[in-house]
């Protein structure tokens, strides 16, 4: 076998599918199987499992596939790090982020981190999910990603870095708009805007509210957090929303978040594939984000 069958395996248990593996890889159908192929002659088990949307891996290719995984993640940072030595570079930090995460959580660690470290590179990528964030983590295509803290996943390391109380967004002339608080009884029977389906912060929120004892009452959806808040100013809709950092109300005071502090704080940081296996500048970068958030 070879460390390209393994690429390609890996990629095909990831995706799911053939076809779209040799789309991304610019080659026929034909060659991606041929990978596959190889190596379950070399293996001697079936490692996939074909059905009628795709590919499954079996059991035994679930093994190799979290042990290539993770030895093709070790060895693109090896390769990495020798380039480094090579040229002289003094490094690259790539970061998953979502739409709002580098103006609200990062914006002064940014800055602080260019002035202490002005030869490193930094790449922001913005994913549409947390899922798509960890497997970018372990393809070795990203270092660091900022997220919403989900139960563990296999090869991924979480380390939460603060915790976002939750508020009701509301518009001035709502009745609760005159309220310093939102207690847990009442949220009963409030309609409020859904957070985005399938998202971590959606879960914690349903898992929040049922620890407090209510069961939230959903309308209209949206794609993220500021869509919520700006359907709140604008009359149209109540949004249970996290206190995110440099966010405020507006000045004319359209509308109000008021804060609910029966519900568990949201808790936001850091996943990575290993933090033993970081580059120095990776590193730095998280650990300067770690310092002015516990700062703010």
């Amino acid at each position: 076998m070879t460390l390209d069958d393994l690429r390609v395996f890996v990629a095909v248990c990831r995706a799911g599918n053939l076809s779209a593996v040799a789309r991304d890889l610019g080659c026929t159908q034909s060659a991606v199987s041929q990978h596959v192929k190889r190596l379950e002659r070399e293996t001697g088990v079936a490692l996939l499992e074909r059905q009628p949307r795709g590919v499954v891996p079996t059991q035994a290719g679930r093994v190799l596939a979290d042990a290539a995984s993770e030895g093709i993640s070790a060895l693109d940072l090896a390769v990495r790090r020798l380039r480094s030595l090579a040229t002289g570079e003094s490094g690259q930090v790539r970061v998953a982020t979502g739409p709002t995460t580098v103006r609200h959580f990062m914006s002064d660690a940014v800055v602080s981190f260019r002035r202490r470290c002005p030869e490193v590179s930094l790449e922001f990528r913005t994913v549409s999910s947390g899922r798509d964030g960890f497997d970018a983590l372990a393809d070795g295509t990203l270092d660091l990603a900022w997220i919403t803290l989900r139960p563990p996943v296999r090869g991924i390391e979480q380390r939460a870095v603060m915790e976002l109380p939750w508020t009701l967004a509301v518009h001035r002339d709502d009745p609760l708009a005159g309220r310093t608080r939102v207690d847990a009884a009442d949220l009963r029977g409030l309609r409020v805007i859904r957070l985005p389906p399938n998202s971590a912060s959606a879960a914690h929120l349903e898992d929040a509210c049922l620890a407090a004892g209510v069961r939230l009452d959903q309308d209209t959806s949206v794609a993220d957090w500021g869509t919520a808040l700006l359907l709140a100013e604008l009359g149209v809709g109540r949004a249970v929303v996290p206190a995110i950092p440099g966010v405020r109300e507006p000045g004319d005071g359209t509308v109000r978040m008021i804060p609910l502090p029966a519900l568990r704080p949201l808790p936001v940081g850091w996943a990575v594939r290993r933090w033993d296996a970081l580059s120095p500048a990776a590193r730095a970068f998280a650990d300067t984000v770690v310092e002015h958030r516990c700062a703010g």
